[in-house]
């Protein structure tokens, strides 16, 4: 009988049975087509041997005016600036906690005119220095304080030796909301003592050590941290022993937050963050106290740089008990899903000019200098803060700069003059203008008011408009000018996005994962058809849809989704539109965040491991040292002869298949073929035969032909590679089959 020749349909089908989809493929894994033939997709390679903490969920690259390389990247933890293969911190300070800066309380009303009394320093409050005497001088002076330790400084002025009003009364360290003076006589009817409000007070913070122990208890009222945040302490002094200033006064991670006002660190010995970053963990080397740090609670002029809350890497609904994450807060507080704290840490950025915006899905908007001196060790800055800022929101969930007007966008802002976020509204600056948000006739600051949905969910940039989505509907937003600035207009209703990061531009279209669809929109919506709905929707984890993020790989006209399985809490998973050949594909790989190649040579996507990966770069996983094999499979929907109705005999298959660019001399795949009796039965026999390349020069040749014996009614073919350093795309093979009798 003569060969017959094995062609397939390009991309997989899984929408119906694979006995149904004879004459294509049915299941494969980290394999692409190209030119309509299946072949294997590039490996990945790390970038540099130092990691990030958190989980990475956003990408953004870009070149500065001095031709600097950056690449931004928001994790769970923090945010990085990628520069040479290093991370360095840019993570915006949520607060700062001095010790109480000098505070200026000025008594009305009392007055002296006669002998007050001396001047006695109390030793509980601290030290009174320059205590005037003689006719005219304030008496005691003593601070309502809790018994902390603070100084009372009396100036000797004129104001203060004058008789009259008495003079301003300089007060540090630790404050209550009130101040007392008293033994202040009074000569006009003012009863001492008096009290007087204090207009700024921020506790001190001190630290706790048990002898035998690295664990050191912080107390700080009010520091509003939650487990796993990260502060930086300045100014401290020893404990006196092993607890020096120089291990205290440095970067930590909190352990755990006991109440609000306490929480505990690990002593750890001397270095910085990135250095005790290990494969994306935190691995502090413990110092443990002694007997001599049990007396010492660190001075009194500790300062405390708290870095913005960290957020989670995996969702949470709900609230009451059993809500939140364990261990997120105090013993015996309110269970509830904070916005910012309690819901998974996603990011948006985008380039004004050279500098960096950057923003937490419903949180705050940053601004990054990258022309600053020494930008890399320069944190961001809430744009509301900036010098000249003009009424910038405090909240949204996305920031875009529009390129062609050059206006920052916020969307799901806070109205002018509230700081509730509204999520249905869009706030623009005024052109050219980063700091002021307030529209005048002069400027073309304004808003929009989305009217359909419930939130904004995401915004997607095209080359001529903005395409938002919301929970139930697409909208265009484009630029018209002044007076209006911008106008929005409905363009879609009843359509579902699956998450922020899950669409995506690419040529003017927009592509995007919904709830259960596939949409792209290229001047109106569409649903696209897909040949793995059922597949990918069917076996997803929907409790993580946030975790969905859409990436381009434009170099194989490729649109992929990343999403978590329905057994996993973190994506494994990819699906794949080419949307040249205008079919579909997918596999198993584990990625947080990607972005295309453009300012790097090839695309860039971030591991579950704490490293970014150069995709498309070499044959193998880089991930490990050394590289280690890609397990690379494609394998067909079921064939037969006759409709099935007679079985058949294959004794021999003639391989096509190409090994070009592989990196090692003897690359090679496996061909099985796989018989099955009927539509439903497990395949009863497969035999397998190993194609090896054996010479490229003058032509490319392998093994002529495989010898197998097999019988079935219908059979199947596998391609798999599972060794380092292959590269293979498959031709057309043909097989020696003949028709075997009935049964």
């Amino acid at each position: 009988m003569p060969l017959q020749k094995l062609q397939f349909q390009p991309g997989i089908n899984r929408e119906s049975t694979s006995y149904s989809n004879e004459g294509g493929w049915y299941d494969c894994d980290k394999v692409r087509f190209r030119m309509g033939y299946p072949e294997k997709i590039g490996g990945w390679t790390k970038i540099g041997n130092n990691s990030f903490l958190g989980s990475c969920r956003a990408l953004h690259s870009w070149r500065t005016i001095a031709l600097d390389n950056y690449l931004g990247l928001g994790t769970s933890d923090k945010y990085y600036i990628e520069s040479g293969q290093g991370y360095y911190d840019i993570t915006p300070i949520r607060l700062n906690a001095p010790p109480n800066e000098n505070i200026e309380v000025t008594p009305s009303g009392v007055a002296a005119s006669g002998g007050v009394g001396d001047i006695t320093a109390n030793t509980d409050i601290g030290i009174i220095t320059d205590p005037p005497s003689g006719t005219g001088q304030v008496g005691q002076v003593s601070v309502n304080t809790d018994g902390a330790d603070v100084m009372v400084v009396v100036p000797a002025s004129d104001s203060l030796s004058a008789t009259g009003l008495v003079g301003s009364v300089t007060i540090g360290g630790n404050l209550d909301t009130s101040v007392t003076l008293t033994g202040v006589e009074a000569s006009a009817g003012v009863t001492a003592p008096a009290t007087v409000s204090v207009s700024e007070g921020v506790p001190i913070i001190t630290f706790a050590a048990v002898d035998g122990s690295s664990t050191i208890t912080v107390t700080h009222s009010e520091h509003g941290a939650v487990t796993g945040d990260f502060v930086t302490f300045t100014n401290v002094e020893s404990l006196g022993g092993n607890i020096t200033a120089d291990i205290l006064n440095q970067e930590y991670k909190i352990d755990e937050v006991l109440t609000g006002g306490t929480y505990q660190i690990t002593a750890r010995e001397v270095n910085s963050v990135a250095d005790i970053t290990v494969d994306g963990v935190y691995t502090p080397v413990a110092v443990t106290a002694n007997s001599s740090d049990t007396g010492g609670d660190g001075g009194d002029y500790t300062v405390g740089d708290y870095q913005i809350n960290v957020g989670l890497n995996t969702s949470v609904f709900g609230n009451g008990w059993g809500a939140g994450t364990w261990s997120r807060g105090a013993w015996d507080s309110a269970a509830s899903i904070d916005v910012l704290t309690d819901t998974l840490r996603l990011w948006s950025h985008d380039n004004f000019g050279e500098d960096l915006l950057i923003n937490i899905n419903n949180g705050n908007i940053y601004y990054w200098d990258a022309s600053a001196v020494n930008p890399l060790e320069t944190r961001a800055t809430a744009i509301s803060d900036l010098t000249g800022s003009i009424d910038a929101p405090i909240v949204a969930n996305k920031v875009i700069v529009s390129d062609v007007d050059r206006h920052v966008i916020a969307f799901g802002a806070n109205p002018l003059g509230s700081t509730t976020q509204d999520p249905l509204l869009i706030r623009f600056s005024d052109q050219e203008n980063v700091l002021d948000w307030r529209p005048t006739t002069t400027n073309t600051a304004g808003d929009l008011l989305v009217g359909s949905g419930s939130r904004i969910v995401t915004a997607v940039e095209t080359r001529q408009q903005i395409i938002v989505f919301t929970d139930v509907s697409v909208h265009t937003m484009q630029y018209l000018g002044p007076p209006f600035t911008f106008g929005i207009n409905m363009i879609s209703e009843n359509v579902t996005i699956a998450s922020p990061n899950s669409a995506i531009s690419i040529e003017d279209n927009v592509y995007w994962m919904g709830k259960n669809e596939f949409y792209v929109y290229t001047g109106a919506v569409q649903k696209l058809p897909c040949t793995v709905r059922d597949y990918v929707f069917s076996d997803y984890n929907e409790d993580q849809a946030e975790k969905i993020f859409a990436g381009s790989n434009t170099a194989f006209s490729e649109v992929w989704w990343f999403y978590p399985s329905a057994d996993s809490d973190t994506v494994d998973r990819y699906v794949v539109f080419n949307y040249q050949q205008n079919i579909w594909y997918y596999g198993t790989l584990d990625r947080g965040a990607w972005i295309d190649r453009g300012v790097q040579d090839y695309p860039i996507a971030a591991g579950v491991d704490g490293y970014l990966y150069y995709q498309e770069n070499g044959f193998d996983d880089g991930s490990t040292s050394p590289s280690t094999a890609i397990t690379a499979h494609i394998e067909s929907s079921q064939f037969d002869l006759g409709d099935g109705n007679n079985f058949s005999f294959v004794s021999r298959i003639i391989p096509d298949i190409t090994f070009r660019s592989s990196s090692v001399n003897n690359p090679s795949v496996v061909f099985t073929m796989k018989a099955r009796n009927f539509p439903g039965g497990d395949y009863l026999q497969d035999d397998d035969s190993t194609v090896t390349k054996t010479s490229s020069v003058p032509v490319e040749q392998f093994t002529n032909q495989a010898y197998v014996r097999l019988r079935g009614r219908s059979m199947a073919l596998r391609v798999e590679s599972t060794e380092t350093g292959v590269a293979w795309r498959l031709g057309s093979p043909r097989m020696d089959v003949r028709q075997d009798g009935r049964r």
